[in-house]
């Protein structure tokens, strides 16, 4: 292991010395590992392969500019660039779909395609019909707060006002009733998109 560790230090410091051909090597060499890593988070190829690139576009500035100094830790620190990644991506889809959203789990995360054209708004608008149905499957007080956050969109605020229950327990319901759709929308085998 140690060997393993050293070799990625002498590549880059190789690499840093005007080797192209080091990087070539490290990226080969850790590729299935940082492509397997993104891919399980984003379980989109198109996605793993535009983090993949924006990771070693990073790794290559970052070392082009001397600022680099893992000590032989090459692996996790291009795994910690591509979690960062993911995350943003993450975030970004979120602001997209929903710009007041405050759970970490957005609804729309899972019915909306990041790139909306005619076709995909019809199905969504289907997908947002059958969610009707599906939540009249929750306990009252959890499909209470979802259809406050989601068709009527109030803040949590707004709801424990109106529910008369703290922020807190409207937040919880609106968790738990996120859980238990997700958990209906397996049952169902309901794909909400590709």
């Amino acid at each position: 292991m140690g060997n393993e560790q050293n070799s990625d230090a002498v590549l880059v410091k190789q690499y840093i010395e005007g080797n192209e051909n080091a990087l070539a090597k490290l990226i080969e060499r850790h590729q299935s590992k940082i492509y397997g890593f993104i891919y399980s988070k984003v379980m989109d190829r198109d996605v793993t392969e535009d983090i993949f690139q924006d990771t070693f576009i990073k790794v290559i500035k970052t070392l082009k500019t001397g600022s680099y100094s893992e000590e032989g830790k090459f692996l996790p620190w291009v795994m910690r660039i591509s979690h960062n990644l993911i995350v943003d991506h993450f975030r970004k889809s979120k602001k997209m779909t929903f710009q007041r959203e405050t759970e970490e789990f957005s609804i729309f995360s899972i019915i909306t395609d990041s790139a909306p054209n005619i076709e995909s708004t019809i199905i969504n608008s289907q997908i947002i019909n059958d969610l009707k149905k599906l939540i009249e499957e929750l306990p009252n007080d959890q499909k209470e707060v979802l259809n406050m956050r989601i068709y009527e969109d109030l803040s949590f605020k707004e709801i424990s006002e109106q529910t008369g229950v703290s922020i807190n327990t409207a937040l919880g319901r609106m968790r738990y009733a996120l859980m238990n759709l997700r958990k209906i929308i397996e049952k169902n085998n309901i794909i909400l998109n590709e």
